[in-house]
Protein backbone atom coordinates (compact mmCIF):
# COMPACT_ATOMS: atom_id res chain seq x y z
CA UNK A 1 0.00 0.00 0.00
CA UNK A 2 1.50 3.53 -1.09
CA UNK A 3 1.46 6.61 1.59
CA UNK A 4 -1.17 8.30 -0.15
CA UNK A 5 -3.51 5.16 0.93
CA UNK A 6 -2.05 4.54 4.33
CA UNK A 7 -3.23 8.19 4.74
CA UNK A 8 -6.49 7.91 4.04
CA UNK A 9 -7.48 5.18 6.11
CA UNK A 10 -9.85 5.64 8.64
CA UNK A 11 -8.97 4.37 12.62
CA UNK A 12 -10.70 0.68 13.10
CA UNK A 13 -13.57 0.03 13.67
CA UNK A 14 -14.07 -1.22 16.93
CA UNK A 15 -17.68 -1.22 18.81
CA UNK A 16 -18.72 -0.60 22.62
CA UNK A 17 -17.54 -4.22 23.71
CA UNK A 18 -14.13 -4.00 22.13
CA UNK A 19 -14.34 -6.03 19.55
CA UNK A 20 -12.88 -5.13 15.89
CA UNK A 21 -14.97 -5.48 13.09
CA UNK A 22 -13.04 -6.68 10.39
CA UNK A 23 -15.41 -8.99 8.40
CA UNK A 24 -18.04 -7.64 6.35
CA UNK A 25 -20.95 -9.48 4.95
CA UNK A 26 -22.57 -7.78 1.74
CA UNK A 27 -25.76 -9.07 0.70
CA UNK A 28 -25.84 -7.85 -3.52
CA UNK A 29 -29.25 -8.67 -3.72
CA UNK A 30 -32.34 -10.16 -2.43
CA UNK A 31 -33.35 -12.18 -5.19
CA UNK A 32 -32.91 -15.73 -5.08
CA UNK A 33 -33.79 -18.84 -7.97
CA UNK A 34 -34.95 -20.94 -5.12
CA UNK A 35 -37.56 -20.78 -2.53
CA UNK A 36 -35.88 -22.87 0.42
CA UNK A 37 -38.79 -23.85 3.11
CA UNK A 38 -36.74 -21.78 6.74
CA UNK A 39 -35.46 -18.52 3.95
CA UNK A 40 -38.44 -17.28 2.57
CA UNK A 41 -42.29 -17.50 1.58
CA UNK A 42 -42.73 -19.12 -2.06
CA UNK A 43 -44.42 -16.12 -3.31
CA UNK A 44 -41.79 -13.29 -2.48
CA UNK A 45 -41.94 -9.58 -3.21
CA UNK A 46 -38.43 -8.48 -4.23
CA UNK A 47 -37.36 -4.84 -4.10
CA UNK A 48 -37.48 -2.36 -6.95
CA UNK A 49 -34.47 -1.55 -8.34
CA UNK A 50 -34.25 1.95 -7.51
CA UNK A 51 -33.83 1.18 -4.02
CA UNK A 52 -30.98 -0.93 -4.55
CA UNK A 53 -27.30 0.37 -4.49
CA UNK A 54 -25.70 0.18 -7.82
CA UNK A 55 -22.72 -2.34 -8.11
CA UNK A 56 -20.41 0.71 -8.08
CA UNK A 57 -22.06 1.99 -4.81
CA UNK A 58 -21.50 -1.26 -3.56
CA UNK A 59 -17.52 -0.88 -4.38
CA UNK A 60 -17.45 2.41 -2.41
CA UNK A 61 -19.19 1.29 0.41
CA UNK A 62 -17.12 -2.12 0.52
CA UNK A 63 -14.11 -0.07 -0.05
CA UNK A 64 -14.79 2.19 2.66
CA UNK A 65 -15.05 -0.66 5.26
CA UNK A 66 -11.74 -1.66 3.85
CA UNK A 67 -9.82 1.41 4.94
CA UNK A 68 -11.58 0.99 8.29
CA UNK A 69 -9.69 -2.39 9.13
CA UNK A 70 -12.16 -4.72 7.47
CA UNK A 71 -9.78 -7.71 6.42
CA UNK A 72 -12.78 -10.78 4.73
CA UNK A 73 -15.51 -9.77 2.21
CA UNK A 74 -18.51 -12.30 1.84
CA UNK A 75 -20.64 -11.60 -1.22
CA UNK A 76 -24.41 -13.36 -0.32
CA UNK A 77 -28.18 -12.81 -1.37
CA UNK A 78 -30.51 -13.69 -1.89
CA UNK A 79 -28.09 -15.79 -4.82
CA UNK A 80 -25.29 -13.68 -5.14
CA UNK A 81 -24.50 -14.45 -8.30
CA UNK A 82 -28.50 -13.60 -10.18
CA UNK A 83 -27.27 -10.09 -9.53
CA UNK A 84 -26.49 -9.23 -12.78
CA UNK A 85 -22.99 -7.92 -13.57
CA UNK A 86 -21.86 -8.94 -10.42
CA UNK A 87 -18.36 -10.16 -12.02
CA UNK A 88 -18.12 -6.11 -12.26
CA UNK A 89 -18.34 -6.18 -8.77
CA UNK A 90 -15.73 -8.94 -7.91
CA UNK A 91 -12.90 -8.02 -10.78
CA UNK A 92 -13.16 -4.33 -8.64
CA UNK A 93 -13.24 -5.52 -5.16
CA UNK A 94 -9.98 -7.56 -6.45
CA UNK A 95 -7.89 -4.83 -6.66
CA UNK A 96 -7.73 -4.92 -2.56
CA UNK A 97 -6.57 -8.63 -2.79
CA UNK A 98 -3.73 -7.58 -4.88
CA UNK A 99 -2.83 -4.66 -2.91
CA UNK A 100 -2.73 -6.27 0.47
CA UNK A 101 -5.62 -4.86 1.84
CA UNK A 102 -8.08 -7.46 1.50
CA UNK A 103 -7.51 -10.64 3.18
CA UNK A 104 -10.25 -12.80 1.30
CA UNK A 105 -13.38 -12.26 -0.75
CA UNK A 106 -15.65 -14.84 -0.75
CA UNK A 107 -19.34 -15.93 -1.91
CA UNK A 108 -22.14 -17.70 -0.27
CA UNK A 109 -24.57 -19.60 -3.19
CA UNK A 110 -26.89 -22.44 -3.95
CA UNK A 111 -24.42 -23.73 -6.50
CA UNK A 112 -27.07 -23.30 -9.22
CA UNK A 113 -24.56 -20.80 -11.10
CA UNK A 114 -21.55 -21.84 -10.44
CA UNK A 115 -21.13 -23.89 -13.26
CA UNK A 116 -21.27 -20.70 -15.05
CA UNK A 117 -19.06 -18.27 -12.77
CA UNK A 118 -16.43 -20.62 -11.01
CA UNK A 119 -13.51 -19.96 -13.62
CA UNK A 120 -14.23 -16.24 -13.41
CA UNK A 121 -14.78 -16.10 -9.43
CA UNK A 122 -11.04 -17.91 -9.65
CA UNK A 123 -9.32 -15.64 -11.73
CA UNK A 124 -10.96 -12.90 -9.77
CA UNK A 125 -9.14 -14.01 -6.71
CA UNK A 126 -11.88 -16.13 -4.73
CA UNK A 127 -10.40 -19.11 -2.88
CA UNK A 128 -12.95 -20.52 -0.76
CA UNK A 129 -17.03 -20.09 -1.49
CA UNK A 130 -19.21 -22.16 1.17
CA UNK A 131 -22.67 -23.56 -0.86
CA UNK A 132 -25.59 -24.51 0.96
CA UNK A 133 -26.57 -28.37 0.36
CA UNK A 134 -28.97 -29.38 2.46
CA UNK A 135 -29.81 -32.72 1.13
CA UNK A 136 -28.92 -35.13 -1.29
CA UNK A 137 -32.42 -36.54 -1.99
CA UNK A 138 -33.23 -35.32 -5.21
CA UNK A 139 -37.00 -35.53 -4.47
CA UNK A 140 -35.78 -33.51 -0.62
CA UNK A 141 -33.77 -31.50 -2.04
CA UNK A 142 -36.66 -29.95 -4.58
CA UNK A 143 -38.89 -29.81 -1.71
CA UNK A 144 -36.68 -27.67 0.35
CA UNK A 145 -35.56 -25.58 -2.24
CA UNK A 146 -39.22 -25.73 -3.94
CA UNK A 147 -37.51 -24.35 -6.80
CA UNK A 148 -33.91 -25.94 -6.77
CA UNK A 149 -32.02 -28.85 -9.12
CA UNK A 150 -29.86 -30.81 -7.41
CA UNK A 151 -27.92 -31.79 -10.48
CA UNK A 152 -27.34 -28.58 -11.60
CA UNK A 153 -25.98 -27.86 -7.92
CA UNK A 154 -23.80 -30.70 -7.69
CA UNK A 155 -22.68 -29.92 -11.12
CA UNK A 156 -21.50 -26.42 -9.69
CA UNK A 157 -19.32 -27.86 -7.26
CA UNK A 158 -17.49 -29.63 -9.52
CA UNK A 159 -17.49 -26.98 -11.68
CA UNK A 160 -15.81 -24.67 -8.53
CA UNK A 161 -13.50 -27.44 -7.79
CA UNK A 162 -12.01 -27.70 -10.92
CA UNK A 163 -11.75 -24.39 -10.97
CA UNK A 164 -9.27 -24.58 -7.84
CA UNK A 165 -11.96 -22.95 -5.45
CA UNK A 166 -11.72 -24.70 -2.04
CA UNK A 167 -15.88 -25.71 -1.01
CA UNK A 168 -17.87 -25.47 2.39
CA UNK A 169 -21.43 -27.51 2.61
CA UNK A 170 -23.91 -25.59 4.52
CA UNK A 171 -26.22 -27.36 5.83
CA UNK A 172 -29.18 -25.99 8.03
CA UNK A 173 -30.38 -28.85 10.36
CA UNK A 174 -33.85 -29.05 9.65
CA UNK A 175 -36.00 -31.81 12.47
CA UNK A 176 -38.14 -34.64 10.47
CA UNK A 177 -36.67 -33.43 7.17
CA UNK A 178 -33.04 -33.80 6.97
CA UNK A 179 -31.91 -34.72 10.12
CA UNK A 180 -31.41 -38.69 9.56
CA UNK A 181 -28.90 -37.43 6.49
CA UNK A 182 -26.28 -35.85 8.36
CA UNK A 183 -24.16 -38.64 8.98
CA UNK A 184 -24.40 -39.23 4.91
CA UNK A 185 -24.09 -35.45 4.13
CA UNK A 186 -20.75 -35.49 6.32
CA UNK A 187 -19.04 -38.97 4.69
CA UNK A 188 -19.94 -37.35 0.94
CA UNK A 189 -18.27 -34.26 1.89
CA UNK A 190 -15.07 -34.94 3.14
CA UNK A 191 -15.38 -38.09 0.43
CA UNK A 192 -15.20 -35.14 -2.11
CA UNK A 193 -12.56 -33.42 -0.13
CA UNK A 194 -14.86 -30.38 1.45
CA UNK A 195 -16.00 -29.57 4.49
CA UNK A 196 -19.20 -29.87 6.21
CA UNK A 197 -20.88 -27.01 8.64
CA UNK A 198 -24.53 -27.60 10.17
CA UNK A 199 -26.20 -24.66 11.14
CA UNK A 200 -29.47 -24.01 13.29
CA UNK A 201 -32.49 -22.94 11.84
CA UNK A 202 -32.79 -19.33 12.62
CA UNK A 203 -35.93 -17.05 13.42
CA UNK A 204 -36.28 -14.58 10.42
CA UNK A 205 -38.93 -13.49 8.81
CA UNK A 206 -42.00 -14.73 8.20
CA UNK A 207 -42.42 -18.23 6.07
CA UNK A 208 -44.98 -20.79 5.68
CA UNK A 209 -45.22 -22.87 8.33
CA UNK A 210 -44.45 -23.12 11.85
CA UNK A 211 -40.37 -22.65 13.11
CA UNK A 212 -40.85 -24.96 16.22
CA UNK A 213 -41.54 -28.01 13.57
CA UNK A 214 -38.28 -26.95 11.71
CA UNK A 215 -35.85 -26.30 14.61
CA UNK A 216 -33.60 -28.78 15.35
CA UNK A 217 -30.82 -28.50 18.01
CA UNK A 218 -27.66 -29.37 17.38
CA UNK A 219 -26.52 -30.31 20.60
CA UNK A 220 -28.56 -33.05 20.21
CA UNK A 221 -27.15 -33.60 16.50
CA UNK A 222 -23.55 -33.78 18.21
CA UNK A 223 -24.81 -35.88 21.00
CA UNK A 224 -25.98 -38.63 17.91
CA UNK A 225 -23.01 -38.63 15.89
CA UNK A 226 -20.85 -39.24 19.09
CA UNK A 227 -22.24 -42.85 19.05
CA UNK A 228 -20.92 -43.53 15.57
CA UNK A 229 -18.16 -41.25 15.46
CA UNK A 230 -15.12 -39.55 17.04
CA UNK A 231 -14.95 -35.88 16.94
CA UNK A 232 -12.28 -34.02 18.20
CA UNK A 233 -12.46 -30.08 18.79
CA UNK A 234 -10.11 -28.31 16.96
CA UNK A 235 -9.16 -24.39 16.97
CA UNK A 236 -9.81 -24.22 13.27
CA UNK A 237 -11.64 -20.78 11.99
CA UNK A 238 -12.65 -19.18 9.32
CA UNK A 239 -13.01 -15.94 10.53
CA UNK A 240 -17.04 -16.61 11.19
CA UNK A 241 -18.84 -18.09 13.81
CA UNK A 242 -18.37 -21.95 13.27
CA UNK A 243 -17.11 -24.09 15.59
CA UNK A 244 -15.17 -27.20 14.17
CA UNK A 245 -14.03 -30.17 15.36
CA UNK A 246 -12.47 -33.24 13.30
CA UNK A 247 -13.93 -36.66 12.59
CA UNK A 248 -11.77 -39.00 13.14
CA UNK A 249 -12.91 -41.68 11.31
CA UNK A 250 -13.39 -39.48 8.15
CA UNK A 251 -10.18 -37.02 8.84
CA UNK A 252 -12.33 -34.16 7.41
CA UNK A 253 -13.53 -31.00 9.33
CA UNK A 254 -17.55 -30.51 10.56
CA UNK A 255 -18.70 -27.43 12.01
CA UNK A 256 -21.70 -26.32 14.08
CA UNK A 257 -23.35 -23.05 13.73
CA UNK A 258 -25.86 -22.52 16.75
CA UNK A 259 -27.35 -18.78 17.00
CA UNK A 260 -29.83 -20.82 19.48
CA UNK A 261 -28.70 -23.21 21.74
CA UNK A 262 -25.11 -21.54 22.23
CA UNK A 263 -24.91 -18.07 20.80
CA UNK A 264 -21.11 -17.19 19.09
CA UNK A 265 -21.91 -12.93 19.95
CA UNK A 266 -19.15 -12.89 22.62
CA UNK A 267 -16.14 -13.21 19.87
CA UNK A 268 -18.75 -11.61 17.10
CA UNK A 269 -16.35 -9.63 14.33
CA UNK A 270 -19.21 -9.27 11.79
CA UNK A 271 -21.33 -6.90 10.37
CA UNK A 272 -23.82 -7.05 7.26
CA UNK A 273 -24.64 -4.70 4.94
CA UNK A 274 -27.84 -5.26 2.82
CA UNK A 275 -28.16 -4.35 -0.83
CA UNK A 276 -29.95 -1.22 0.04
CA UNK A 277 -27.33 0.40 1.98
CA UNK A 278 -29.02 -0.59 5.17
CA UNK A 279 -26.22 -1.89 7.77
CA UNK A 280 -26.79 -4.68 10.74
CA UNK A 281 -24.61 -4.38 13.44
CA UNK A 282 -26.41 -7.62 14.61
CA UNK A 283 -28.03 -10.65 12.99
CA UNK A 284 -30.79 -11.06 15.80
CA UNK A 285 -31.53 -7.19 16.28
CA UNK A 286 -33.21 -4.89 14.41
CA UNK A 287 -31.51 -1.91 14.71
CA UNK A 288 -29.75 -0.63 11.84
CA UNK A 289 -28.25 2.59 9.83
CA UNK A 290 -28.97 3.84 6.48
CA UNK A 291 -25.80 4.02 4.56
CA UNK A 292 -27.21 4.82 1.30
CA UNK A 293 -28.45 7.80 2.27
CA UNK A 294 -25.20 9.88 3.27
CA UNK A 295 -23.40 7.69 0.29
CA UNK A 296 -25.57 9.41 -2.16
CA UNK A 297 -25.39 12.72 -0.48
CA UNK A 298 -22.02 13.56 -1.70
CA UNK A 299 -19.51 12.38 -3.61
CA UNK A 300 -16.87 12.34 -0.87
CA UNK A 301 -17.03 9.71 1.61
CA UNK A 302 -16.93 12.68 4.94
CA UNK A 303 -20.81 11.29 5.54
CA UNK A 304 -20.31 7.93 4.80
CA UNK A 305 -17.22 7.38 6.97
CA UNK A 306 -19.09 8.95 10.31
CA UNK A 307 -22.40 6.96 9.50
CA UNK A 308 -20.11 3.96 9.44
CA UNK A 309 -18.21 4.89 12.80
CA UNK A 310 -21.62 5.74 14.77
CA UNK A 311 -23.26 2.64 13.44
CA UNK A 312 -20.53 0.77 15.29
CA UNK A 313 -20.69 2.78 18.00
CA UNK A 314 -24.00 1.05 18.90
CA UNK A 315 -23.18 -2.27 18.15
CA UNK A 316 -24.98 -4.48 21.15
CA UNK A 317 -23.51 -7.06 22.79
CA UNK A 318 -25.06 -9.91 21.54
CA UNK A 319 -28.83 -11.83 20.14
CA UNK A 320 -31.50 -13.55 21.90
CA UNK A 321 -32.86 -15.88 19.62
CA UNK A 322 -35.18 -18.42 20.59
CA UNK A 323 -37.59 -21.05 19.27
CA UNK A 324 -40.53 -22.87 21.20
CA UNK A 325 -43.94 -22.94 21.22
CA UNK A 326 -44.44 -19.87 22.41
CA UNK A 327 -41.87 -17.29 20.40
CA UNK A 328 -42.89 -19.25 16.96
CA UNK A 329 -42.82 -16.06 15.22
CA UNK A 330 -39.52 -14.73 13.89
CA UNK A 331 -37.44 -12.56 16.28
CA UNK A 332 -36.90 -10.20 13.71
CA UNK A 333 -39.26 -9.29 10.85
CA UNK A 334 -36.61 -9.34 7.68
CA UNK A 335 -36.32 -12.25 5.94
CA UNK A 336 -32.64 -14.03 5.68
CA UNK A 337 -32.42 -13.12 1.57
CA UNK A 338 -32.93 -9.40 3.07
CA UNK A 339 -30.12 -9.33 5.61
CA UNK A 340 -27.42 -12.03 3.83
CA UNK A 341 -27.13 -15.42 4.71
Amino acid sequence: MDAFAAARISPALIDPFGRHVTYLRVSVTDRCDFRCVYCMAENMTFLPKRDLLTLEELDRVCTAFIEKGVRKIRLTGGEPLVRRGIMTLVESLSRHLRGGALDELTFTTNGSQLAKYADELRAHGVRRINVSVDTLDEAKFKAITRWGDLGKVRAGIKAAQKAGLAVKINMVALKGVNEDEIPQMLHWAHGEGMDLTLIETMPLGEIDGDRTDQYLPLSVVRARLLDQLTLDDIPYKTGGPARYVRVKETGGRLGFITPLTHNFCESCNRVRLTCTGTLYMCLGQEDAADLRTPLRLSESDGLLDDAIHEAIARKPKGHDFIIDRRHNRPAVSRHMSVTGG
